[in-house]
């Protein structure tokens, strides 16, 4: 995704309201991250977003890339050593 961090200039004015308490995590924060409340708050905004849509599972594509991923499914599989080595371990979480 893009970065949220950019030197363009702001245009776009968004409106929030908070609770004192809400106010005073979001300053401390932004302190100890040092930086602008507006910058944490569009930082970790963006970041959640960004997660957000990341976590989509439909994805939308053409009909010519949707034939292509068919096409590389229907292709016959080759050999990786290194998913083989992979899947020969034993599970972390099995391993005391």
């Amino acid at each position: 995704m893009a970065s949220t961090t950019t030197s363009a200039p702001r245009s776009a004015r968004l409106g929030l309201r908070a609770t004192p308490e809400q106010e005073r995590v979001l300053r401390r924060a932004a302190e100890v991250a040092h930086k602008s409340l507006t910058d944490f708050i569009l930082d970790s905004a963006c970041q959640a977003a960004e997660q957000t849509l990341l976590d989509q599972r439909l994805f939308l594509v053409s009909g010519g890339e949707y034939q292509a991923l068919l096409d590389l499914l229907d292709c016959p599989a080759q050999d990786n050593p290194g998913l083989r080595d992979l899947f020969s371990r034993a599970d972390p979480w099995d391993t005391p």
